[in-house]
């Protein structure tokens, strides 16, 4: 059988794609696109039988790009949030859709838990202070993390780690999903949102969940924590209720546009604290990926199921063509 074509999309150089891909071996020939802009992705998609996903979200499969690749049998995003793909499009075309989910939930909720701390304990503003020369051990009224009321939105792999972990020092814990839950804690969103001392934001941003969270609705002093999708949180209204002291701080990983712009206001709030998109970003939760993400890719060519298809597709892959459909 000839090699299946397999487009990769992650922003990475071209040699390194082909030696992450080596265990695939011959029974598959790896191409990258010319260039990272829809053109090219449109111009290398005819040929393209798997497509493995750009965790950026530059390069997606719309219903545009579903419609360039007739002989597309497979799609596997290395990564838990799949926005940007067109899932019925996808779906409409026979495509599975595989993600990764769990791979990076101890990095990101270690994330959480981290930026939780930070902010009750004031670690940017005492460092600031310090470094200006100032010494306001009275001022800074810093919060311990025991005993306060953490509210967790979305309940997946990473939630349900956070959970634990917040727990484990003290934490009252209780959270919201769209999925029902055995675990106790669960209570609805709008409590969730009113009533936390420190929200946090883990879940998958879809059209039901864009603007799901609006901090305009949180308790005075609150802290909020997000490492979903920034359109999960108003933007704006969380700007707002910063600035009016409203919330007590804001721990940000994702953003509305990335990387966040010049003169975005969040930029200039003292009482953020501002990450570039590395929560789940750590060697341990990138060689999971990695294992994950080749283990589907061996599935799909020796026509075993693959695992964590999210479109509703059967989980056997079938190629479309044994030639090109040209010929």
């Amino acid at each position: 059988m000839s090699p299946w074509n397999l487009l990769a999309l992650p922003p990475l150089p071209e040699e390194l794609m082909r030696r992450l891909l080596a265990p695939l071996g011959d029974r598959v020939s790896v191409r990258v696109p010319a260039d990272r802009d829809r053109k090219a992705l449109l111009a290398a998609l005819p040929e393209a039988e798997i497509v493995l996903g750009d965790w950026t979200g530059t390069l997606v499969m719309d219903a545009g790009a579903v419609a360039a690749a007739p002989r597309l049998a497979f799609v596997q995003q290395p990564s838990v949030g799949v926005d940007g793909h067109d899932q019925a499009a996808l779906a409409a075309a026979g495509v599975p859709l595989a993600n990764t989910p769990g791979v990076s939930a101890v990095a990101v909720s270690e994330w959480c838990l981290a930026a939780a701390l930070s902010l009750s304990r004031r670690l940017g503003a005492a460092d600031a202070a310090v470094r200006a020369g100032e010494w306001p051990q009275q001022g800074l009224q810093p919060h311990e993390l025991r005993g306060r009321h953490v509210g967790i939105v979305g309940y997946g792999a990473i939630g349900a780690t956070c959970a634990q972990m917040f727990r484990a020092l003290g934490c009252e814990v209780s959270y919201w999903t769209r999925t029902p839950r055995e675990d106790a804690g669960y209570t609805d969103l709008d409590t969730l949102v009113t009533s936390s001392d420190i929200l946090i934001v883990v879940i998958a941003l879809s059209e039901e969940t864009r603007g799901l969270v609006d901090p305009a609705h949180m308790k005075q002093g609150a802290l909020l924590v997000n490492a979903a999708r920034g359109g999960v949180v108003n933007q704006g209204s969380l700007v707002t209720a910063l600035r009016e002291g409203r919330l007590g701080g804001a721990a940000l990983d994702v953003f509305d546009v990335e990387p966040l712009p010049a003169g975005d206001p969040l930029r200039d709030l003292p009482n953020v604290l501002l990450s570039p998109h590395v929560a789940g970003v750590t060697p341990e939760a990138t060689g999971r990926l990695l294992a994950v993400t080749l283990d589907n890719l061996t599935a799909a060519v020796e026509g075993r199921e693959v695992d964590n298809v999210v479109n509703g597709v059967a989980p056997v892959i079938n190629r479309k063509f044994t030639q090109s459909p040209t010929t």
